[in-house]
């Protein structure tokens, strides 16, 4: 791994664990185990630091998307089964992306608007309405909200599973056209 990694997963853990306010310069310097110069090599400002966050939510969102579109079971029955918190480091940058959506930061707030766009494009592709699409969609971003919220509902909880399996089946209707 290459240390504007180490800098970028520095950056992640310290939004995760302690908030914005925590992650200044010098902490993720010393979180990653580089000096600060080091630091500024690889992102020059901590405006640098916070695009560099976006460019590797986007990229990561890049991959999933390709994983979504070949999904064997269509891109909406991807899009909710993967709307779990797993700790994957997409999860991750999501997450930490999610501690700086508060404040005026455009390049985050765009990353996360080309990346739902993406999402949604495949799957209003699937389903031809723009309204059940969004539905899908909404049904994803509630899974994820409560998965990183709620310590009882994380990926191989029983309950979350049941549930799963129900929502797979109004998504089915949703994409079929049949609810």
């Amino acid at each position: 791994m290459s240390a504007r990694e180490d800098v970028l997963d520095a950056l992640e853990e310290i939004l995760i664990r302690d908030g914005e306010r925590a992650a200044t310069l010098d902490a993720v310097a010393a979180q990653a185990g580089v000096s600060k110069g080091g630091l500024l090599y690889h992102f020059g400002s901590q405006r640098a630091l916070v695009e560099g966050l976006a460019e590797r939510m986007r990229e990561r969102a890049a991959q999933d998307v390709e994983l979504m579109a070949e999904a064997s079971d269509g891109p909406s029955a991807y899009f909710v089964r993967t709307s779990v918190f797993e700790d994957t480091p997409f999860d991750r940058t999501l997450v930490a992306a999610t501690r700086l959506s508060g404040r005026d930061d455009a390049p985050v707030h765009q990353a996360f608007a080309d990346m739902r766009e993406g999402w949604l494009a495949l799957i209003r592709e699937e389903v031809g309405d723009d309204a059940r699409a969004e539905a899908i969609m909404l049904i994803g971003d509630g899974l994820y909200y409560n998965a990183v919220l709620d310590p009882a509902f994380q990926a191989g909880d029983a309950v979350r599973a049941k549930a799963m399996q129900g929502l797979l089946g109004v998504v089915e209707q949703l994409r079929d056209g049949t609810a």
